[in-house]
C-alpha cells in the first residue's frame, strides 16, 4: 500500500470532511490520520489528511479533481515515498548549516539536499564533508546572484528553501517566486534587536527572555508567517557569548522543527499566518 497526504484549503462550507471522506472510501483509500481546522475570521477551511491507497498519486489526483473543482479548492496530493529536496543557503555562521546536515545525514530529516549555497566560502568543507556539492555565489550583483539561485532552483528541482542564517536580504521578485517554499530562522527578542550582534544589543538591554522565529519568507524583512518559536528564560548572569551559544542552540531546534512540518505537509498559509496540523 502506498502512502499519501492530502492537503487542502477553500471556502469553508458544509460538505466537504463528507466529501474527501467519501472519495477515500470510494477509491480504496484508508485513513491514518485526518486533521481540519475552520477559520472563523477568514472563511477559510483546512485540511490534511494522511492515507493509504493501492492506487497510484495520477490516477487519484484525476479522480479527485472533480471534487475539488466542486469546492474550489486549493490542494495538494504528496506520496510519502518521494523525499523532498531542499536547498540549504548560509553565510558565514555555521550552526544551523551544521544542524541541518546531521540530521540530515542520520535520517532525523527524509530530505534530499542537492546543494548548500552561499555568499561567502567559509563554509565550503563543512558542506564537502557531508558530500554536499557546495555553490559559492558572492552577493556583489544582487540582482545576477538571485537569478543563478533560482536557476539552481528550477535545475535541481527544489521543494524547499532554507535560508540557515543567510545574512541577505532576498528581493521582492526572487521572495515571491518562493512563496510558501522558502523558510528563514530569525532570532527574536522582546525587544527585537536588529543589525550587527543582536546577543551583545540583548545583553546590553537586560533581556529576560530570548528565542527564535521560523517563517516564510516574503518581500518585507522577517515578517513572513510564522511556522514555529521558542523562548528560554535568562538572567543577569548571562554573559552576551552565553546568550548567543544559548540563541543558536534554539535557532536550531526552531529550524529543524519548521522544516520537519513543511516536508510533512503539516504547514498551510493562512493570508499572513499559517494553520500547523
Amino acid at each position: 500500500m502506498k502512502k499519501y497526504i492530502l492537503t487542502l484549503s477553500c471556502k469553508d462550507i458544509i460538505g466537504i470532511v463528507a466529501a474527501v471522506s467519501g472519495f477515500l472510501r470510494d477509491n480504496g483509500g484508508f485513513i491514518i490520520e485526518s486533521a481540519q481546522f475552520g477559520d472563523p475570521i477568514t472563511g477559510r477551511f483546512f485540511m490534511r489528511t494522511y492515507f493509504s491507497s493501492e492506487k497510484s498519486a495520477a490516477a487519484l489526483e484525476k479522480l479527485f479533481t472533480p471534487t475539488a473543482q466542486k469546492f474550489k479548492m486549493d490542494w495538494r496530493l504528496s506520496d510519502t515515498a518521494i523525499k523532498p529536496r531542499v536547498m540549504l543557503m548560509v553565510s558565514r555562521q555555521g550552526h544551523c548549516l551544521n544542524d541541518m546536515l546531521h540530521r540530515y545525514s542520520t535520517g532525523n530529516l527524509a530530505i534530499e539536499i542537492p546543494a548548500v549555497v552561499s555568499n561567502h566560502n567559509d563554509l565550503r568543507k563543512m558542506a564537502e564533508w557531508y558530500e554536499i556539492p557546495f555553490h559559492h555565489l558572492p552577493a556583489n550583483d544582487k540582482n545576477n546572484q538571485e537569478k543563478k539561485i533560482l536557476k539552481l532552483v528550477d535545475d535541481l528541482q527544489i521543494d524547499l528553501v532554507v535560508l540557515a542564517r543567510y545574512m541577505q536580504i532576498l528581493s521582492d521578485e526572487t521572495a515571491r517566486a518562493l512563496r510558501g517554499r522558502a523558510i528563514n530562522i530569525h532570532h527574536s527578542f522582546l525587544p527585537s534587536f536588529k543589525g550587527a550582534k543582536p546577543y551583545h544589543q540583548a545583553y546590553e538591554r537586560g533581556v529576560k527572555i530570548i528565542g527564535a522565529t521560523a517563517h516564510y519568507i516574503t518581500g518585507d524583512l522577517d515578517e513572513g508567517p510564522i511556522i514555529d518559536q521558542e523562548i528560554i528564560r535568562v538572567d543577569h548572569t548571562r554573559s552576551p557569548e552565553d546568550l548567543r551559544e544559548l540563541g543558536q542552540d534554539i535557532e536550531n531546534q526552531v529550524l529543524a522543527r519548521a522544516v520537519k512540518l513543511h516536508i510533512e505537509h503539516r504547514v498551510l498559509l493562512n493570508g499572513n499566518k499559517t494553520v500547523v496540523f
